[in-house]
C-alpha cells in the first residue's frame, strides 16, 4: 500500500494538491525538455526569420551597372521562371503605358495560359491564327497581329495549343531561332516588341530569349522571390553565348510591393545593393485594382487611369523607354 520511509516516488497532481503546487509542478515539467535543469531553447518567429539575400553566383552572373541604353527599335522579353510575380501583368500595363506615349508597341503572348492576351479584351474565338501557327506552321507574324483598344497597342494572341510545343519542337530544325525568323518580318514595324514569356525555362522561353535585344525581369517582393534567379541568369548567358551574343538583362522591376511590411523593403533594399544600376526607380504596388483589370479586358491605364498601378506603370514607362524620339514612318 504505502511506500517505505525514504522513498520519493514521483506524484501526479491529484485533487488532494493544493491548486498552485499542481500549477507549478506542471509548469515545470513543460519547460524542462529532457531533464530537469535544462533551459527552454523555444526561438520567437522574429528571431527565425532569415532575411532576403542574393547569391554570390547571382552577383557574378548579373554586374550592377547598367548596359547601354538601346536604340529603337527593342525587343524585350519579360522572364522570370517564378510563376506569379507579375510577368503578364507587367507586359500588359508597361505596354499599354507606352503605347499612351504614342509609341507603337507590339505584345507577343507566349504562355499558353493566354492570359495576355485576354488581358487585353482579345477573344480566343474572335481570332483564326496563334502564336503557335507562327511557331509551328510559319505563319507569318503579321497575319496573327491582332489590334487592341488602346490605340497603338496590338497583341499577337496565344491559346492553350501552346501546351504541347515543348513536345513537338524537339525534333524540329533550328527550333530555337523559330520566333526570331518571325519578328525579323515585323520588327521596323514597331518601336517596342514585348514578349511574354511562360513560367519556365523551357523551348518557349529559349525562342523568346533567343529572339530578344535585352531582358527585363519582374522581381516579386517576397522571399522566395529571390530564389531561382541564378538560374534564370544562367539560361540568359548560355543563350547570349550559343544563340544570341546581344541579349542581356537590362531591366528588373520590382512588383507586389507593400511598403506596410518589413519584407517588401528588405527585399527592395537587397535587389538595390546589387543590382542598383538596372533597378527601375518606379516600383509596382500590390493593389486590388491592378487584380481587377484583367477580367474586364483593360490595362489598368485604361480600367482605372488615376490608380496607383496606373500611375506606378506610367512612370515605368518613362523609365524603360528613357525618352526616346518616336520613328518616323
Amino acid at each position: 500500500m504505502g511506500g517505505r520511509a525514504g522513498d520519493s516516488p514521483t506524484r501526479s497532481p491529484s485533487r488532494s494538491d493544493p491548486p498552485a503546487r499542481a500549477s507549478a509542478r506542471a509548469t515545470t515539467r513543460a519547460g524542462t525538455g529532457h531533464g530537469a535543469g535544462e533551459p527552454n531553447h523555444s526561438v520567437s518567429k522574429e528571431a527565425r526569420r532569415r532575411s532576403p539575400s542574393i547569391s554570390t553566383e547571382t552577383e557574378e552572373l548579373l554586374p550592377a551597372e547598367r548596359p547601354v541604353t538601346l536604340d529603337l527599335p527593342r525587343v524585350i522579353a519579360v522572364a522570370n521562371q517564378k510563376g506569379g510575380v507579375g510577368k503578364t501583368t507587367t507586359t500588359v500595363n508597361l505596354g499599354a503605358a507606352l503605347a499612351e506615349m504614342d509609341y507603337r508597341v507590339l505584345v507577343i503572348d507566349l504562355d499558353p495560359q493566354g492570359n495576355a492576351t485576354t488581358g487585353l479584351g482579345i477573344d480566343a474565338r474572335n481570332f483564326e491564327l496563334s502564336m503557335y501557327d507562327v511557331i509551328m506552321r510559319e505563319a507569318p507574324l503579321e497575319d496573327c497581329i491582332e489590334p487592341t483598344s488602346v490605340k497603338n497597342l496590338f497583341v499577337a494572341p496565344a491559346t492553350i495549343d501552346l501546351a504541347g510545343i515543348e513536345i513537338e519542337l524537339v525534333p524540329a530544325f533550328s527550333r530555337e531561332l523559330k520566333l526570331k525568323r518571325a519578328i525579323d518580318g515585323v520588327v521596323n514595324d514597331f518601336d517596342f516588341i514585348l514578349i511574354d514569356c511562360p513560367p519556365s525555362l523551357g523551348l518557349i522561353t529559349v525562342n523568346g530569349l533567343a529572339a530578344a535585344g535585352e531582358v527585363l525581369v519582374p522581381i516579386q517582393c517576397e522571399y522566395y522571390a529571390l530564389e531561382g534567379l541564378s538560374q534564370l541568369l544562367r539560361n540568359v548567358k548560355l543563350v547570349s553565348s550559343n544563340l544570341n551574343e546581344t541579349l542581356e538583362v537590362s531591366t528588373i522591376v520590382l512588383t507586389m510591393y507593400d511598403a506596410r511590411t518589413r519584407l517588401s523593403v528588405d527585399v527592395a533594399k537587397e535587389v538595390r545593393a546589387h543590382f542598383s544600376g538596372r533597378v527601375c526607380k518606379s516600383v509596382i504596388p500590390r493593389t486590388v485594382r491592378l487584380s481587377e483589370a484583367p477580367s474586364f479586358g483593360q490595362p489598368i491605364t485604361v480600367f482605372d487611369p488615376t490608380s496607383r498601378g496606373a500611375v506606378a506603370y506610367r512612370d515605368l514607362a518613362k523609365e524603360v523607354s528613357n525618352g526616346a524620339a518616336q520613328r518616323t514612318r
